[in-house]
């Protein structure tokens, strides 16, 4: 079966190229002689709303240079450093609005801000100022600053006790940052990863869609566990209900005779009001108290039921039928079984949304809560998936080195500092050319584990054999010493893959892929999906797994089934292979691991 052909040319007619920053700072700097003037805003503005804001990102004003020298912009930002000079007549703030990894040099003299200029210098401090864009001073002190914003009105500032802000202007240990995580992403490496996170989202979605994919939003909550593993987490509202129980005891069976007592009266109300001839707004408003009376009956019938404590069958198991999906269910480890009921519909779809993991694990390569990008492509075997994923991890390192370059490199040099070592960007930046550059290595499992046990100089930590699941340090070692290049390894055993895979006709391995790069080793695991109904339903009890959870998924195959394959890429992993960072808590906004869910 040929590759099909959006995939195939996925990286060959694409324009990755962003509009111009010079023509982003002409649309979004509004030369006005009021501030309040917005390409959003309507002709009039309510008399009773504060005027809206046209604000001129720092980055867009960086960019413009010399030609925006005399444009009258806003800017609003907070403060890295700052100082007084002058005996006290002039500050000089370095201004951040995260739109960019610089900040904009800020000159506000006493005679426009009426207060001490001290109280705008601390950092972390807010401020949103209107003024004009001009050329420094020929100041040797300041020749990196290109353009600097001359306050004439300072309109917003949020001030901060320079003795309780708990982010000092010296760097700070990244072990630190994570009990910071409300403040953290004002520090520039944090700032740096958001920056490169949004991008390789964009770039997400703009592969798939130039390559005819629908983009589908799969649930959280789910009664399924694609992986088998069973270390998921689990959605009740059983708890909160024994805890109500506590406040608002269980009706007894005197309270519901009462309750349908009233609602006789009101049928009795109602029959009397269409025998009197009543109007018709008289006899729906006794209607709907009838209504209800009736509903209030079926709470309590349903309450009545309701046990102290956390409720249990006769076998001694819990009793899912009084929780509120009336079953088990589940936070999800995967959108994949869902997004394929989509596939087997649309043709080529992805999900793109967040993963759970009730895995109590504390490595730097673990979270409870992670995102992953999803694809599922009908028609398709596991050569096309192998195609697709290259095709799409490619894309992303040349994306990045075309939009991310600037943050990539100086989170490279925070790294240097942290760890005593040299060149971690310029490492970082060679991984994206190799990667964006050079065809991936492809070999079988079996290969691969001859040529791990044929390493002569090297001992590994974990002893490599056939049927083994292979460890990071095998997976690096492939991709960073044998090969020096990516690498994608296929057909692994059937015992170490999930009942989804489709079975070789070996009977011993599985059509099963991953992806491997350095840094990071397994950034992509995929498969050629089980079509045929028998082999999975013996896949699916093999596993240990009831078949009536399932039966949904093996619909797929009994109605119009199809050869299928899809993969699944960790995000936060593609952020670690990007940019060198080591811990993968510090690459998630709000990271989420066992002890820890912040905020």
């Amino acid at each position: 079966m040929p590759p099909p052909p959006a995939v195939e040319h996925a990286m060959a007619d694409h324009d990755s190229t962003a509009p111009p920053t010079s023509e982003l700072a002409a649309v979004s700097i509004v030369s006005t002689s009021s501030p309040s003037s917005s390409s959003m805003s309507s002709s009039s503005s309510p008399a009773d709303l504060e005027p809206s804001i046209s604000r001129t990102r720092i980055r867009d004003i960086l960019a413009g240079g010399e030609a925006l020298f005399g444009r009258h912009v806003v800017v609003g930002g907070w403060v890295r450093t700052g100082r007084v000079q002058g005996h006290g007549e002039f500050a000089f703030l370095a201004v951040s609005d995260g739109s960019c990894l610089a900040t904009l040099q800020v000159v506000v003299r006493a005679a426009v801000h009426h207060q001490p200029l001290a109280r705008l210098t601390a950092t972390g401090t807010s401020v949103l100022v209107e003024g004009e864009l001009k050329r420094p001073p020929a100041d040797v002190k300041r020749l990196k600053e290109t353009v600097e914003l001359s306050v004439e009105r300072v309109i917003e500032v949020g001030e901060v006790d320079a003795a309780a802000y708990p982010l000092p202007k010296k760097d700070i240990t990244m072990e630190t940052l994570r009990d910071l995580v409300h403040l953290r992403p004002r520090t520039n490496i944090i700032g740096a990863v958001a920056r490169i996170r949004h991008q390789l989202a964009y770039a997400t979605h703009r592969f798939f869609d130039e390559n005819g994919f629908l983009y589908v939003h799969t649930p959280i909550i789910t009664t399924s566990d694609c992986e088998g593993a069973g270390e998921m987490f689990q959605v009740t509202t059983l708890f909160s209900q024994a805890e109500k129980l506590k406040e608002d005891p269980v009706p007894s069976e005197t309270d519901i005779d009462a309750a349908k007592l009233v609602v006789k009266e009101k049928a009795d109300a109602v029959a009397q009001l269409k025998a009197a001839g009543a109007s018709s707004q008289e006899v729906a408003a006794s209607v709907l108290e009838l209504r209800e009376a009736k509903e209030n009956v079926s709470i309590l019938k349903e309450r009545l039921k309701l046990k102290h404590g956390i409720p249990y069958e006769d076998d001694g198991t819990i009793a899912f039928e009084n929780d509120f999906f009336k079953r088990q269910a589940f936070l999800t480890v995967s959108g994949q079984l869902q997004v394929e009921t989509y596939a087997c519909a649309l043709s080529s779809v992805y999900t793109f949304g967040p993963t759970f993991r009730a895995e109590n694990s504390h490595t730097s390569r673990h979270l409870a809560e992670f995102w992953m990008v999803e694809p599922e492509i009908a028609f398709a075997n596991l050569e096309d998936d192998m195609n697709c994923a290259e095709n799409y991890v490619r894309y992303l390192c040349k994306w990045l080195l075309e939009h991310c370059r600037e943050d990539i490199e100086f989170i490279g040099v925070k790294l240097e500092e942290k760890k005593k070592l040299e060149n971690i960007g310029k490492l970082a930046i060679e991984r994206l050319e190799l990667v964006s550059s050079t065809p991936f290595v492809r070999i079988s499992y079996t290969k691969a584990v001859d040529i791990l046990k044929n390493v002569q100089g090297h001992e590994f930590d974990n002893e490599v054999e056939w049927g083994i699941d292979l460890a990071s340090e095998h997976e690096r070692y492939l991709t960073e010493v044998i090969f020096k290049k990516p690498v994608i390894v296929y057909n692994y055993p059937r015992g170490i893959k999930a009942f989804y895979m489709r079975l070789n006709d070996d009977l011993k391995t599985v059509a099963a892929m991953d992806v491997l790069v350095p840094q990071v080793g397994e950034l992509i695991g995929g498969s050629q999906r089980e079509e045929r109904l028998d082999v999975l339903k013996h896949r699916i009890l093999d596993a240990g797994l009831p078949l009536e959870p399932y039966e949904w998924y093996l619909d797929l195959r009994r109605f119009g089934s199809v050869k299928h394959s899809g993969f699944g890429l960790g995000f936060e992993r593609m952020i670690l292979f990007a940019t060198g960072i080591d811990n993968i808590r510090d690459v998630i906004p709000f990271p989420r691991y066992p002890g820890r869910a912040d905020l």
